[in-house]
């Protein structure tokens, strides 16, 4: 199912929410009592969405269908998200982000951090004058997210394995689809993901899903692995990390999640994790050679995003501030396949 498809509804729910301010979740330690603590005085670029990273992620999202179908009857909204883009993606507004991040080096770390990637280079991928005006805007901010994951890489003796926003392996791998990190930085991503990662074995795919994953650790750190190895060195490693795939055996992260109820906020995340799933096992079947392991994979992929979809455009704000990002990555996803 090509994304184009989706384009005009997933447009539209970007940009209700990058512009709605209220209900806002600041991850903000307030350290005096004299802070202005409204969202747009915090982030005048990234004030909608609920929370920060889910305003930029949807940023994203919008700029992505322009790059794919700005200008097409499948985007009938171009000039309306292209004059949002403008208010918020100015140098004025992403030097108070790019102060933000530098004045926190642990906030929205990592996750926050790959999706400012992912932006800037899919503004940089957006053809004409408006893609390159933004990309420059965001050229601070960008250096901030390389500098502080450069401070951060070699202190982090360990991954954060959960299937929630600290998770290290997905937001690694979007950093480095993103290719906006500096040589040195994009060298010590991939050398920390084989240090983390590379002689794992075995993963206990039984474990998943917890109660509230959006991404599914074992497979967020599959899809960031295929990043950093060969393809015939990945099919291996991969047969050890889950050798139930090429055994045929029952492996839970081929089956779709239950989820209870769509409108709890956190349970609502099961629904986000069939997408997330639906990205990486597409990912993962395209790394590798013909046969029952790549079908397999295909077919659970096709699956979750079945599941997944109809959930994206709700009507409820806890699931449409950011849920059709997700479903854009499993439509068409970051870093090509």
């Amino acid at each position: 199912m090509p994304l184009s498809t989706h384009a005009a509804p997933f447009a539209r729910l970007a940009l209700a929410n990058i512009t709605r301010e209220y209900p806002n979740f600041p991850a903000h330690l307030i350290t005096s009592p004299d802070e202005h603590l409204a969202p747009r005085s915090l982030h005048p670029a990234f004030y909608g969405a609920y929370d920060w990273h889910s305003s930029v992620h949807m940023h994203w999202l919008l700029v992505r269908l322009l790059r794919r179908h700005g200008g097409t009857p499948a985007l009938p909204d171009t000039e309306q998200a292209v004059a949002v883009l403008d208010r918020h993606l100015t140098p004025g507004n992403l030097a108070v982000e790019a102060a933000y991040l530098r004045d926190r080096p642990s906030f929205e770390r990592p996750y926050g951090w790959a999706w400012l990637l992912a932006l800037a280079a899919e503004c940089r991928a957006l053809p004409g004058e408006a893609g390159a005006r933004w990309a420059a805007a965001l050229e601070p901010a960008v250096s901030a997210v390389d500098g502080l994951l450069a401070d951060w890489l070699p202190k982090a003796t360990y991954p954060v394995r959960h299937g929630n926003h600290p998770n290290s392996a997905f937001a690694l791998g979007l950093a480095l689809d993103s290719a906006e990190l500096s040589a040195a930085t994009d060298r010590a991503v991939r050398e920390r993901l084989l240090t983390w990662f590379g002689d794992d074995r075995d993963a206990p795919a039984h474990w998943e899903p917890s109660g509230q994953d959006f991404l599914s650790p074992a497979l967020s750190e599959a899809d960031a692995v295929r990043r950093v190895l060969s393809k015939e060195t990945f099919a291996a490693w991969l047969d050890r990390f889950l050798p139930a795939l090429r055994s045929d055996a029952p492996c839970p992260l081929l089956d779709v999640p239950v989820v209870s109820d769509h409108a709890d906020p956190q349970i609502g995340h099961l629904l986000g994790l069939t997408l997330s799933r639906a990205a990486a096992l597409r990912s993962l079947a395209d790394a590798l050679p013909d046969g029952p392991v790549r079908a397999r994979l295909g077919k659970a992929a096709d699956a979750h995003l079945a599941a997944g979809l109809p959930a994206v455009e709700r009507g409820d704000f806890t699931t449409d501030h950011w849920l059709a990002t997700f479903a854009a990555l499993a439509l068409d996803p970051v870093g090509g396949r």
